[in-house]
């Protein structure tokens, strides 16, 4: 009988105060989306990184239907080369494995799309001066390759993203935290107006023995109600942007070393999971402020 007399008062509360409530979710959503976003960011940027931790300062992409003279004429210029110090040939095998592997594990529909055929394959190449000019000059003599498509530098591209990233990551994170805090501000003031509606019968309750806990626990839970599906609606979101981005990393336009910022769906899951405990938190801590506040008088 308690636990249905405390869903029944949620629900009452819930409905009595309907547009406040609306207002808090839609708030607590949008906060919780920019929050979620900036998580994003920060693991694709990780992702990316986590590409060139062996040491590989740039990646010469081949065309993937580079011929055999061609293919001949990188190797031979590379083997030449004073300037490098070594390099790996990764063929369109081994690219197709690492793509399944490292971009796209839980995506199968989206992996079933690209082929070994379409995946150029690299030559991954570490020069003996890790200067940034030395790596430009050995870079770019590879640009005008027969046979080469695109030569990536993992120190001037990585580095241009991660201050990009940085930048709108922490414009996000402020954003987020603003409205998080009028989200907060709201359930507390639409809880402060549940029990002032309902104020007189409170004053009974007490009088009659209730305990602060029996005429709290409602309360909480309506706040708590509000930050949880802020959260899933918040949690939606980000799920479709990452989905969305995804699907743009798949075009052909994309250029490849913007392909290791794909984020996966155990991580976008795990950052949902996240966005569900500050929703609860919010909501709880915004609900047991004005209840207490209340019950103090």
């Amino acid at each position: 009988m308690r636990l249905g007399y405390m869903a029944r008062e949620t629900l009452r509360n819930l409905r009595r105060n309907l547009t406040l409530t609306l207002a808090s979710i839609l708030t607590v959503a949008v906060s919780l989306s920019l929050l979620g976003i900036a998580l994003l960011l920060q693991r694709g940027v990780s992702n990316a990184t986590d590409r060139w931790q062996d040491g590989v300062e740039f990646i010469v992409f081949l065309e993937p239907e580079i011929t055999v003279n061609q293919l001949g004429l990188v190797q031979d210029e590379i083997e030449r080369s004073a300037a490098i110090e070594s390099y790996r040939y990764v063929d369109q095998e081994e690219s197709y494995r690492e793509f399944n592997e490292d971009f796209f594990p839980e995506n199968p529909e989206i992996t079933q799309l690209v082929t070994p055929e379409i995946i150029p394959p690299s030559y991954r190449i570490i020069p003996r001066q890790l200067s940034a000019e030395a790596i430009e000059i050995v870079a770019s003599g590879f640009e005008t390759k027969p046979g080469v498509k695109k030569v990536v530098r993992a120190t001037d591209e990585i580095q241009k993203i991660e201050k990009a990233t940085d930048v709108i990551r922490w414009i996000v994170l402020g954003s987020g935290a603003i409205l998080l805090g009028t989200g907060l501000l709201l359930i507390l003031n639409t809880i402060r107006m549940a029990i002032f509606a309902r104020r007189r019968e409170i004053e009974v309750m007490k009088l009659v023995g209730a305990s602060n806990s029996f005429i709290l626990v409602p309360f909480m839970l309506e706040g708590t109600f509000q930050g949880l599906v802020g959260a899933a609606l918040g949690t939606a979101s980000v799920y479709g942007a990452n989905r969305a981005f995804e699907e743009w990393l798949s075009s052909e336009n994309v250029l490849n070393i913007l392909q290791s910022f794909a984020v996966g769906s155990g991580e976008v899951w795990g950052i949902g999971a996240l966005l569900f405990l500050v929703g609860a938190l919010v909501g709880s801590v915004g609900s047991a402020i004005a209840a207490y506040r209340f019950l103090d008088v």
